[in-house]
């Protein structure tokens, strides 16, 4: 068996954001590229295991027990979708690996609605494959243990938060263990897991928002000032209000909430914070919903960047009565390990898209809150900045 064991062992919004592009833009290509941000070395044969797990992929299928939960839990995704995922299989034909000077680059390419589902199996293939070559041993009884307590101090704090932890978890087990000690101990506190398959396992909700991703073949296919308005228009047209939170980072979070409209802000039931100082965000929301005049005590801000359980804690605090605070925590709950074992800095980002075959390539980038998160080449970068007014 190979590291991913299903075809649900992914984070919700890659169904989600797959199935927006299947009915929308079906025609639409794209190609993501692996990122370590650290800039690490990667063990001699990393890439010819990582390519064995590739292929162990292609056998995965929708089972019946998978089917009747996707139709159950998931009722925003149509019987049509999921009848493709019934008969989808990974191609790895659509991914190249390949090692140099010890450094990782992987590149998957295709049809959008397609190729999206690569993206985080490969992350969490590449962490757990890490850690597994350059053998570094978890301590079980303290990953157990901090997993406890960390369910009871969010639960004593009335912490509402999610499992955002698949993509960069230090193994499937560790990922399983925990998602199932935080059911037994945080209570009403765990909301849920953006890991479809151990919200399966597991009995618990699916949670997720849309990817930078979205935004950011929006921002190739309408140009930067439109992008973060007209994302927002298309995944309204294709959920008609079902998964109400929009990320607003992608172009810079001012930049966001000035596409940020009236109409929006009443559908969006909740923003996610992804980089950045939190504190500054949730003041900037509040006014901006106060400019709107819809009253930020009804909605709710996702904070998802680098979160553990005392930053958390202190977010709530700030919050106050004045909006609702809600959490998606990742690595520090699925790569806490012990033995000196840190997560690894990794992502997969949509580098390029068309909206045909025939069409020409497009780069698609990121900005951030933060500089050190762009992505892209830094021509398209300077451009974007300069299109959106931020240099």
């Amino acid at each position: 068996m190979g590291i991913i064991r299903s075809i649900l062992d992914t984070d919700l919004y890659k169904f989600t954001t797959s199935y927006a592009y299947s009915k929308l833009f079906p025609r639409a290509y794209g190609e993501f590229e692996f990122i370590d941000r650290s800039n690490g070395d990667y063990p001699d044969g990393f890439d010819q295991l990582l390519r064995n797990e590739l292929e162990e992929m292609s056998k995965l299928y929708l089972t019946a027990d998978e089917e009747k939960f996707v139709r159950t839990k998931m009722p925003y995704l149509p019987p049509t979708y999921i009848d493709f995922l019934k008969g989808y299989r990974f191609d790895p034909s659509e991914v190249t690996v390949r090692m140099e000077n010890h450094k990782l680059h992987i590149n998957a390419s295709g049809l959008l609605y397609r190729v999206t589902l690569w993206e985080t199996p490969i992350l969490a293939t590449v962490s757990e494959l890490y850690f597994r070559t350059t053998g570094q041993i978890p301590d079980l009884r303290y990953m157990e243990q901090a997993a406890i307590e960390k369910a009871h101090k969010m639960k004593e704090n009335g912490i509402v938060f999610s499992l955002f932890g698949m993509r960069r978890r230090f193994s499937f087990d560790v990922e399983d263990r925990v998602t199932k000690l935080l059911k037994q101990n945080a209570g009403n506190s765990f909301f849920g897991t953006s890991n479809v398959y151990l919200a399966f396992k597991h009995n618990v909700n699916i949670s997720g928002t849309h990817p930078h991703e979205w935004v950011q073949f929006h921002g190739s296919l309408y140009g930067y000032k439109m992008a973060n308005y007209m994302s927002m228009e298309d995944w309204i047209n294709v959920y008609d209000g079902d998964l109400g939170t929009v990320l607003t980072d992608t172009y810079t979070t001012d930049v966001f909430l000035r596409n940020f409209s009236k109409k929006h802000a009443a559908l969006f039931t909740s923003l996610r914070q992804d980089s950045g100082d939190p504190f500054l965000f949730t003041d900037k929301v509040i006014k901006r919903y106060e400019e709107l005049k819809v009253n930020p005590k009804l909605k709710y801000i996702v904070f998802s960047d680098s979160l553990n359980v005392d930053k958390a804690i202190e977010i709530k605090n700030y919050c106050g009565d004045r909006i609702g605070a809600t959490f998606g925590i990742g690595t520090n709950l699925t790569n806490d390990v012990g033995n000196d074992i840190k997560g690894m800095n990794i992502v997969m980002k949509l580098f390029r898209c068309k909206m045909t075959a025939k069409e020409p390539w497009q780069e698609c980038i990121k900005l951030s809150d933060v500089d050190g998160k762009h992505t892209g080449s830094e021509k398209e970068i300077l451009l974007a900045q300069q299109t959106l007014g931020l240099i």
